[in-house]
């Protein structure tokens, strides 16, 4: 999702919050990274759990955006106002929202970024993120002919619970989100985040490719006569139009992939009534997100099951397989191949 490689950590505050601003500990010193292996580390805890991300968001407010606490924070510290004051604001908004009995105390990082990769662009960043479990570790001393340890606790390499990265792309932003709890803990992305779905590369390409799935795996059997084995020849053709692009045309996509007046006729209704019925603003061309695809594709069915006898995996040529019937009623498949390994 985003490239990280040339990423600059710069400055960088921690709290500690709970439920009650009176038990919190707002942190006044703003530290600045020190030395390479420092900043690797920092990137590792901070910019690798976003790097396999397939879903953006944005922010969002009932009324306008401009009511949203964090977006305006964000744009303050964007703008260039004083990350220390501004991320004790941003914890408090944080302990304000965190209510439910089932919300655990922990340590909020805030971060500045420069130069993170996003779409073929590079962004200035923000990072908020909460660690509230930690893991064990010994640290070994050597003192003399003694070797001690002692078993202490800390963050180290693990990933946050609940993070979100600003990406500061055009108002209202980019954004991307962990939140590693169930629902009764919800807050993090409903109350202190409040986003909601991007119109953007990364869920356009999600949404043309579920919504092709589900045309190819429910519309067209209802309208045409068709095997499992076209089905399947259906979706390979979309997965390998997605993964051999780098911008999708709808146009274009609709004719490699459906060949047929007809058929493309109707995945053009199906399209119209699917985006109605979603809610989904998705644009006829648009640079195409391979981490999306590589997400997209793992759900794209390419094996045959026949009873519970065999199962055909299908990734290549389909005039290559046949179907028939044969004098019994027994139904078969002719596979035609000229090397087996």
């Amino acid at each position: 999702m985003i490239q990280t490689e040339m990423a600059i950590i710069g400055d960088m505050i921690v709290h500690r919050v709970g439920d009650d601003e009176a038990k919190a500990v707002l942190n006044n010193d703003v530290a600045q990274v020190g030395d390479d292996d420092e900043a690797a580390l920092f990137r590792r805890m901070f910019l690798k759990p976003f790097t396999t991300h397939s879903s953006t968001f944005e922010f969002s407010h009932p009324v306008d955006v401009e009511y949203n606490v964090l977006f305006k924070l964000a744009k303050a510290i964007h703008e260039g106002e004083d990350l220390g004051e501004c991320s004790r604001d941003i914890a408090r908004h944080l302990v304000s929202v965190s209510k439910h009995p089932n919300i655990k105390e922990g340590d909020l990082f805030i971060a500045r970024f420069d130069d993170i990769g996003f779409g073929g662009k590079h962004y200035q960043g923000l990072g908020i993120y909460k660690f509230e479990d930690k893991d064990s570790y010994l640290e070994v001393s050597a003192t003399g002919k003694q070797v001690k340890y002692t078993l202490k606790k800390g963050i180290g390499g693990r990933k946050p619970d609940k993070a979100c990265l600003v990406l500061f792309t055009d108002e209202p932003y980019t954004l991307l989100i962990i939140d590693n709890s169930n629902t009764e803990t919800d807050y993090w992305q409903n109350e202190f985040i409040k986003h909601r779905p991007k119109s953007d590369f990364v869920n356009n390409t999600n949404d043309v490719m579920g919504m092709a799935r589900t045309f190819i795996t429910e519309q067209i059997p209802q309208v045409y006569e068709v095997s499992k084995a076209d089905q399947i020849d259906f979706m390979n053709r979309s997965v390998n139009y997605f993964k051999t692009h780098e911008v999708f045309d709808k146009k274009e996509f609709e004719k490699e992939v459906f060949h047929h007046e007809e058929l493309i006729k109707n995945f053009r209704k199906f399209d119209k009534t699917y985006r109605e019925e979603n809610e989904l603003d998705v644009a006829d061309s648009f640079e195409i997100s391979q981490q999306s695809v590589k997400k997209q594709a793992r759900i794209f069915k390419s094996v045959l099951k026949l009873d519970k006898n065999f199962h055909i995996y299908i990734h290549g040529d389909r005039e290559l397989i046949e179907q028939g019937t044969d004098s019994q009623g027994r139904k078969y498949y002719k596979i035609y191949y000229e090397q087996e390994s």
